[in-house]
């Protein structure tokens, strides 16, 4: 009986240290997979830092290309205005007189469909 007891008692120490083992692995497995993504995340955080800084860099020559060319059209709006005003103020006056001459100057005429009825 003691040959029994002993045996089922070396059993029951080779069932505990084999569950020991599997924990340990199953510890193990869980820290490296922890790991693994912690490495995952950090290379996908610098990824993203970079894809950003890549973003940033062709937005700013976008958005500052964008601005020369506002620049330019402003300036080229403004030299059209006053060339406009010139114009405007060259011509003002003889638009004017040409244009009082014309109402002013009424030359009363009998229309040739007119048929005086006596």
């Amino acid at each position: 009986m003691t040959s029994q007891s002993q045996g089922i008692h070396q059993l029951l120490q080779a069932e505990k240290r084999a569950k020991d083992k599997l924990e340990e692995a199953k510890k193990r497995k869980e820290k490296r997979l922890k790991q693994a993504k912690e490495e995952a995340m950090a290379e996908i955080d610098q990824y993203r830092m970079q894809r950003d800084k890549e973003f940033r860099l062709k937005q700013s020559k976008v958005m500052g290309s964008q601005s020369n060319v506002s620049e330019e059209i402003e300036e080229q709006t403004q030299g059209k205005i006053k060339e406009l005003n010139g114009s405007y103020n060259e011509y003002v006056e003889s638009v004017l007189k040409q244009l009082l001459n014309i109402v002013c100057d009424v030359k009363p005429e009998i229309h040739v469909n007119y048929r005086a009825t006596n």
